[in-house]
């Protein structure tokens, strides 16, 4: 007979299933983003998102954003954005007088629940410094005082044009996002005349109005995300799977991994970390969720696997200028050469 743990977890699977299926609607083409995106909000993990100009980033954010409720802020990276401007700002008031008002991460206190970073790569390494202790321990220092952000998830994505006044993300700040999700332009032909020629694409906000509020009630989410990690059961198998497609990361000529034009015995600086490792095995438990499942099978792994270890592995010096080809092929190439169960 089911539980109530069964119902709740079937009550919050139809929520996020209608979730999926009204930003679908709304952003074309990118079925497969929003999954992953959807994933990372159950596992409650941050996201950067990697794609050009104008694919519709933020209109995507702002959908799922309305979905969970809560409070949904936005940054813009810039090389003057000091570390103190994510918590507040100051300015002269009507008065002349000096005043100081809460910035984008105290402004809805404990409700805030979605922050996006926009071109975090134009910031300087000491806002990437602290926009990292916040992701880690969703809490805040301000004002001699802790302000916790429970709720929070943070998106980012970074500026691939511009060059000049950008700075990087380390290794150390790309480790702490969970996912790196493409979002691109749309392939199919007749999906592309839809964005340019249906009218109803051109009104955005219209578009996100059309999405249901808060029916992923975002308080909720932490303590659901724990339920679907308790739940969902894997076998020794599937883990011995898991760990195997980890050491690939780590050391693809071994695995039997080959690229061509790669000497594969010089391509990896280092793997995939312990915490990416932990980070796959949570996805994929509530990518079988999504699925309608109480178990893992390996295409779970799989489905979650190149968004998740591509952008933690890091290439020896010869390769990284070669990082946004390398990447997806290494990912491809080690789940066709990693035997499954």
């Amino acid at each position: 007979m089911p539980t109530t743990l069964d119902h709740r977890l079937a009550d919050w699977r139809d929520a996020a299933l209608a979730l999926e299926g009204e930003v679908a609607e709304i952003m074309v083409g990118l079925d497969e983003a929003i999954r992953l995106l959807l994933i990372a909000v159950f596992a409650r993990g941050h996201v950067l998102l990697e794609g050009d100009v104008g694919v519709g980033k933020t209109t995507l954010l702002r959908a799922l954003s309305r979905g969970l409720g809560g409070g949904y802020e936005r940054i813009d990276g810039n090389v003057d954005l000091l570390p103190s401007d994510l918590v507040y700002y100051t300015y002269l008031d009507e008065q002349g007088r000096p005043r100081v008002d809460a910035g984008p991460l105290l402004r809805f206190g404990e409700e805030l629940a979605v922050l996006f970073f926009n071109e975090i790569n134009r910031a300087r390494p000491q806002v990437h410094s602290q926009l990292l202790r916040v992701m880690e321990e969703r809490s805040v220092l301000a004002f001699n005082e802790e302000h916790p952000l429970p709720h929070l998830q943070v998106f980012a994505d970074r500026n691939r044009i511009e060059k000049e006044e950008t700075f990087e993300l380390p290794s150390a700040a790309r480790d702490r996002f969970f996912m790196e999700v493409p979002i691109a332009a749309p392939a199919d032909w007749d999906r592309r005349r839809a964005l340019m020629f249906e009218t109803r694409y051109h009104r955005v906000d219209d578009l996100i109005e059309g999405v249901t509020p808060a029916q992923v009630p975002f308080t909720e989410l932490g303590a659901t995300a724990e339920t679907i990690q308790d739940t969902i059961t894997t076998s020794p198998a599937l883990e011995d799977y898991g760990l195997r497609l980890w050491q690939a990361t780590r050391d693809p000529a071994g695995a039997g991994v080959a690229l061509e034009g790669v000497e594969m015995d010089r391509l990896i600086q280092a793997g995939a970390s312990p915490r990416a490792a932990s980070q796959l095995g949570r996805a994929a438990r509530v990518a079988a969720w999504l699925d309608g499942r109480d178990h893992v099978l390996p295409e779970d792994l799989q489905a979650v696997f190149p968004a998740l270890v591509g952008h933690r592995v890091f290439f020896s010096p010869g390769y990284e200028r070669r990082r946004e080809t390398l990447a997806p092929a290494l990912s491809e190439a080690i789940l066709q050469q990693v035997g499954a169960p």
